[in-house]
């Protein structure tokens, strides 16, 4: 435990990338196999479900740190992460483990589950007290996850590899999915790579960049793929030995919410993996994303549901066929191969091919590209012919260009403290906008302003709160920022009648007055707009 405490503390200190590199670095070269796995799947976020909540976590540190509930929640709203303020609060620093870190997992975490609520009390107490501060906090963290250590998948990839003296895309590709974070899984990250022994484990993604610069520095038009992009859950659609799994961007096995794109599936050949877009689709066009979410909370989709917002899968891309491995020819050979492909399926319309966009110059794209939301769509995937798959996000072979995102000015209403490092800081707003003479709520926004602007910000909510709910300030109404937003629908759940997709503060218009910003009426007027 104490050897991957002192990675932890390294990670969480360091706002540097090399130093994290090599924190991580000399951990997988010095761990025994069986911690290096478990460091690895934690450092991934592949945690197990948590076998205490946070009310018991609460009620449990409180009682052993002998203070009353009110008092730690208090110091949690101060310190703005639990398991910090529980390593904090406890009394009596154990002496420290010699126990290693796979130990720790398996005797301590992994049990509680097993055990009746009283019996995870005492053992959760009994661990909290064996350890030092230190590694309190990182026991917890096990426990409750969350790490905000500033370290990507990218970096634990480009680490592991590196210690291992391996290709980093093999690495990237073996954590992909589930896997079991054992020695034996960490011994073989080296091997070669069994593609008969993989069934449902999906590819690393290839991400793309926004385009920042004009179109016309691509060059021709005809170097280019042109592509919709979709407001869609990405995905990869596997099919392995007659097994179909989907899988999200973000590793979610998403099958079983899904059952007609599984049944399609089943009808394509061994050996094959689709790079594509869920889309929530009816009636021949796509539906908002909001439908799309119906589907995702859920282990198990209903009939009604089924019938209610069905789905197709649009592919765009060709990884593997016949078993082979795809990522490696031009995107003009897989998009030749996968129209191939689809065209032994023709009545299939659950399953179809993302369309190619076929204009003469970047000028008439452009004039396209105004139309896009009338379309259902964000804008145009632009990929190079010529690139080739490759792993993670690269700058030049894919842009996203996108149409510029709705934005109104807001003026602050409501402040939160943020957590982590922010724990200090009034860094969580709420925004409202005018109905008649009434400001009312309209998004909430973490990000956007520069840290000078949230230390003034932060200094504006101090002097100038109002009223007080619990953790939450209601600040007088001064402060006016333009708000972005990439959709924007009807809600019965929100008092303004409206809910908006990924808000953000784009900038602080110290140029306006509150009775300047915009107005509940002229946010409704983009409504219709939305198909």
């Amino acid at each position: 435990m104490e050897h991957f405490t002192r990675l932890f503390t390294l990670l969480d200190r360091s706002n540097k990338t090399n130093t994290k590199l090599a924190a991580l670095i000399s951990y997988f070269e010095t761990a025994a196999p069986e911690d290096a796995a478990w460091a690895l799947a934690y450092l991934l976020g592949k945690k197990a479900k948590n076998p205490v909540n946070a009310t018991q976590l609460r009620q449990w540190a409180a009682e052993a740190a002998n203070i009353p509930l009110w008092l730690l929640d208090d110091c949690y709203l101060t310190v703005g992460d639990l398991a910090e303020t529980i390593a904090l609060l406890l009394p009596l620093e154990g002496q420290g483990s010699n126990h290693p870190l796979h130990w720790w997992v398996h005797e301590r975490l992994l049990t509680l589950k097993n055990k009746p609520e009283k019996d995870r009390k005492r053992s959760l107490i009994q661990s909290w007290l064996e350890l030092d501060q230190s590694e309190r906090f990182v026991f917890t963290k096990l426990l409750t996850g969350g790490w905000r250590l500033g370290v990507s998948q990218r970096l634990v990839t480009r680490a592991l590899a590196a210690s291992l003296g391996a290709d980093p895309n093999h690495v990237a590709h073996r954590l992909m999915g589930n896997f079991e974070p054992t020695a034996d899984f960490f011994r073989s990250l080296t091997g070669p790579l069994d593609f008969a022994a993989q069934q449902g484990r999906p590819y690393p993604f290839f991400l793309s960049y926004p385009l920042d610069q004009p179109v016309e520095n691509l060059g021709p038009v005809h170097d280019w793929c042109v592509e919709w992009k979709w407001d869609g859950i990405r995905a990869q659609a596997v099919k392995r030995q007659g097994h179909v799994a989907l899988w999200s961007r973000g590793e979610e096995l998403i099958t079983a919410r899904f059952p007609e794109l599984t049944a399609a599936l089943q009808q394509f050949p061994d050996g094959m993996v689709l790079d594509g877009e869920i889309l929530a689709w009816k009636d021949d066009h796509v539906l908002p994303f909001s439908s799309l979410q119906r589907r995702l909370g859920r282990k198990e989709v209903g009939k009604k549901l089924l019938v209610e917002f069905p789905v197709i899968f649009l592919a765009f891309d060709l990884l593997e066929l016949d078993g082979l491995d795809c990522r490696s020819e031009p995107l003009a050979r897989r998009r030749e191969r996968l129209e191939n492909l689809f065209a032994l399926y023709p009545q299939e319309q659950t399953l179809r091919l993302s369309p190619v966009i076929h204009l003469p110059d970047w000028e008439t794209y452009a004039r396209l590209r105004g139309n896009s939301r009338d379309s259902g769509v964000e804008g145009f995937m632009l990929k190079r012919q010529d690139s080739i798959y490759e792993v993670g996000r690269k700058r030049g072979p894919w842009w996203k260009w996108k149409v510029e995102p709705y934005s109104v000015d807001a003026v602050l209403i409501y402040a939160q403290r943020g957590h982590g490092r922010r724990a200090s800081l009034y860094t969580d707003y709420t925004f409202g906008v005018w109905d008649n003479s009434d400001l009312v709520p309209f998004a909430k926004a973490y990000s956007g302003l520069t840290d000078a602007e949230i230390r003034e910000v932060d200094s504006f909510v101090r002097r100038h709160t109002v009223e007080r709910f619990g953790p939450v300030r209601r600040v007088k109404p001064e402060l006016v920022m333009e708000i972005a937003f990439e959709g924007i629908q009807t809600s019965s759940r929100h008092r303004s009648g409206v809910a908006v997709r990924f808000p953000r503060i784009l900038r602080w218009r110290t140029d306006k007055t509150p009775r300047e910003a915009d107005s509940l009426e002229t946010i409704r007027a983009l409504l219709p707009f939305v198909k």
